[in-house]
């Protein structure tokens, strides 16, 4: 089938009209936990995180950038080195990605006869031109394919389209765990390369990027720079345009995973259960994939009990309440034999990094 007539078919299907893409926050646009980190894992762009294994000198910045030489796009996902890495050893190896929750991959039938092909597209800009590879690993069964593209000039926005075959074998299991990686490598030690699985195979180490020739000058390169933007994954061979989709509805996409209250946003009313403790709790915007973790900023002094008018400062917490909860998420603040049992109390933050985040990240 053609091109053009595959693509008429999916839209007489209704597989091409809206929802269609995978991924989560491809155009970059939420970033709730801020806009640039010196960190690894989730700390810029929702759902987009930052991995490596045993580097030496590498540093970087992850940053939301802001796009103005691309049309139709305002943000992009930006990895700069701020100091590159000496050489790339055997073991070496760098990437990002986002992980698919595994229910929402249910209609790709894998490990059927009806199991079906996906095109993964984006916009993709870097000071480093070369050749980079790409995977999809599927954790149920530890199976992988690569392929890769080629950037061909320095900080150009290129489109690039990329279609990894149907997975007959390996299943996808149906909750709420990791289904699929999609992974963009940036550096690769020999460890990791060798074995070109073009079609779906088992993983092993050297068949987690391929068999080509791959740059890992953005690591290895102080001050370069490679970012992504206009991100999707889609059912079949044809890449369609990016689907545009409203900002609160990312936002509720995004809040499955993560959310944070910050401070000045949020004043949680709670009950006095002991003369330490205040409980409080409250409902979720949206219901979160798992019963999320707690984490907070800075120091216990930065969060305040507000009873009967007078502000007191905690000195220990907050924690969460039992399992937490995907819905509602109940909270302790603590201040010793300070409060008045079976009062009302407000629970707040008191400094401008007192957040409370909660987290369901897969």
């Amino acid at each position: 089938m053609s091109k053009a007539a595959e693509l008429a078919a999916l839209i007489g299907s209704g597989q091409a009209l809206g929802d269609n893409n995978l991924i989560i926050n491809g155009a970059m646009s939420v970033a709730q936990r801020g806009t640039s980190s010196t960190a690894a894992s989730y700390k810029t762009v929702d759902r987009f995180f930052y991995s490596s294994a045993n580097l030496d000198n590498h540093a970087f910045t992850q940053t939301q950038q802001a796009v103005t030489d691309l049309a139709g796009f305002t943000n992009s996902w930006r990895i700069t080195t701020t100091t590159a890495e000496s050489a790339i050893a055997a073991d070496e190896l760098v990437y990002v990605a986002q992980k698919i929750e595994a229910q929402n991959l249910q209609q790709l039938a894998y490990g059927t006869s009806s199991a079906k092909q996906v095109t993964l597209s984006f916009y993709v800009k870097s000071s480093v031109t070369g050749t980079f590879s790409t995977n999809l690993y599927q954790t149920d069964d530890s199976r992988i394919v690569n392929s890769e593209y080629t950037i061909s000039s320095a900080n150009t926005w290129e489109r690039k389209e990329i279609t990894y075959p149907a997975d007959q074998t390996g299943v996808i299991d149906n909750n709420n765990g990791t289904g699929l990686y999609v992974t963009w490598n940036l550096a690769l030690g020999s460890n990791w390369k060798g074995n070109a699985a073009t079609a779906w195979e088992v993983y092993s180490t050297n068949n987690w990027s391929g068999a080509g020739t791959y740059t890992d000058a953005v690591v290895t390169t102080i001050n370069s720079t490679w970012e992504i933007t206009g991100v999707q994954l889609e059912i079949g061979e044809v890449a369609t345009a990016f689907e545009v989709e409203d900002f609160g509805t990312t936002l509720a996409k995004c809040q499955r995973y993560y959310y944070q209250l910050v401070q000045g946003s949020y004043m949680i009313v709670g009950m006095n259960d002991t003369t330490s403790n205040c409980e409080t709790s409250f409902g979720l915007p949206v219901e979160m994939r798992a019963d999320p973790a707690l984490g907070t900023s800075g120091t216990s002094s930065e969060y305040s009990i507000r009873q009967n008018g007078s502000n007191i400062t905690c000195d220990s917490g907050p924690t969460i309440l039992g399992s937490g909860g995907k819905n509602v998420v109940g909270i302790r603040f603590t201040k010793g034999s300070a409060l008045n049992t079976s009062f009302a109390s407000y629970c707040f933050g008191n400094t401008s990094g007192a957040d409370l985040k909660l987290d369901a990240e897969l």
